[in-house]
């Protein structure tokens, strides 16, 4: 009994002491934030493991999103023994150890155990294959948790084992109901622009929020204790207090400032001013501007104004995109970059923007005529004797790799909509596609 006393009043004193993230760590799955798709009444997850039913998974999400806190849940529902364990520390020999005690559990008891393993990409190849067998048979249940990607970072065979949950970033509106709640447990209060500036800051990460509230407390309490007059006993979090405890520096940036700062963004590029580009790009990211929205722009600008005058530029601007949801910020701003670079010093061409137009122009104000018959799908029963397909000339038994050929209904085949310019690789291509028809 003087043991557990102890016990008791060690955990007592760690959690006074403990990161405000670590006292306001969700008991139970009705205290989660952010994660509805997973846990809502109903879901799968939360099913699962308010049954008791919980099989082998991966958690995979951004920093800051409840992997951990989820682990812990599980913890508390199941009757299995619960293995808590870090891959940045663990080795083989520490899982082959874990195996052999709940290969005795099993066996003694009748107990199952769930190994959560923390950053499980942290394992290589024959740490993860080393689990495989006693996943495989039951022995453990695993619980993986990663902010990598696991179709990378995850072996297939372990991965094809287990059910793979993805966690979002928290968006703002989670955030804000999360960083209100922690004000009201610290007896505090917030302006609502600070509440927005710490919102914008951490990228959806909970912990970070979290953390960072707690440095501006700490500044708050200090600003307050040296104000003439002794303290003021309301202690509200100010901008500035939110700005040191990020060591950054609040940008104004409303929804008027959004489209008048990406539409300089985009023209910057557009006039092949990468500095400017660069520059713009920087002060979107540091007002907290959604990296995905900055990825897209770019996709779009890459066909919008630079187009087939290079090519590769939609190939790099995609790519960006993709390193975004892959990556993530903060590393993604180097692609980001990269894109705006390439973008900018680009030859530029609308050619494929103001054809498309002339195009659509023309669908939505003349007569839109038939399929021509040599056209005409002619691979079902029948076909032929519609005449579909008939006189059609084939390019590729040509030498040239070209036919002379109408396309289009009667009444359009005058009409022109691309127009190449004679910018970068467009002039080139545009020259080479005239010299194969002859013309």
């Amino acid at each position: 009994m003087p043991e557990d006393l102890f016990e008791a009043a060690v955990n007592d004193r760690l959690a006074g002491q403990a990161p405000l993230a670590a006292r306001l760590r969700p008991q139970t799955l009705a205290e989660v934030v952010g994660q509805g798709h997973l846990l809502d009444p109903g879901r799968p997850l939360r099913a699962l493991i308010e049954a008791d039913r919980l099989s082998s998974v991966i958690f995979w999400g951004p920093p800051g999103t409840g992997k951990t806190t989820l682990a812990r849940l599980v913890a508390g529902a199941t009757s299995k023994v619960f293995v808590p364990m870090s891959a940045v520390t663990a080795g083989v020999k520490d899982v082959r150890e874990a195996v052999t005690e709940a290969r005795r559990q099993l066996g003694e008891q009748g107990r199952g155990t769930i190994l959560f393993l923390d950053e499980v990409h942290r394992f290589n190849r024959t740490q993860q294959d080393a689990l495989l067998p006693s996943v495989e048979d039951g022995t453990l249940t695993l619980i993986g948790a990663t902010t990598e990607n696991p179709y990378f970072s995850v072996n297939a065979p372990l991965l094809s084992r287990s059910t793979l949950f993805r966690l979002e970033p928290l968006n703002a509106e989670a955030l804000t109901g999360l960083v209100h709640k922690a004000l009201q447990r610290e007896r505090a209060a917030a302006e609502p622009d600070a509440v927005s500036l710490l919102v914008g800051l951490v990228d959806g990460d909970a912990r970070a929020a979290l953390t960072s509230l707690e440095v501006a407390l700490a500044l708050t309490d200090s600003r307050l204790a040296t104000q003439v007059g002794g303290a003021s006993p309301d202690r509200t979090v100010t901008i500035a207090d939110v700005e040191a405890a990020r060591s950054t520096r609040a940008l104004r940036y409303e929804e008027d400032d959004h489209y008048d700062v990406v539409s300089a963004f985009i023209k910057s590029i557009r006039g092949s001013d990468a500095d400017a580009g660069l520059y713009w790009l920087a002060r979107m990211l540091a007002a907290g501007e959604d990296a995905r929205f900055v990825a897209r722009r770019l996709v779009i600008l890459a066909s919008e104004d630079v187009g087939m005058a290079d090519p590769q530029g939609l190939l790099i601007a995609d790519a960006a995109a993709r390193a975004v949801e892959l990556v993530g910020l903060p590393e993604a701003q180097l692609n980001l970059a990269q894109a705006v670079v390439h973008l900018a010093l680009a030859p530029k061409s609308n050619t494929v923007t103001t054809a498309l137009g002339a195009a659509q122009a023309d669908v939505a104000s003349l007569p839109v005529g038939q399929v021509p018959p040599h056209l005409r799908d002619a691979h079902y029963a029948g076909a032929a004797r519609l005449g579909h397909g008939a006189a059609y000339r084939y390019p590729h038994d040509d030498p040239s790799g070209w036919v002379e050929q109408a396309y289009r209904p009667e009444h359009l085949e005058g009409r022109r909509y691309y127009e190449p310019s004679q910018h970068g690789v467009e002039g080139r291509r545009a020259e080479e596609w005239r010299r194969r028809r002859g013309g």
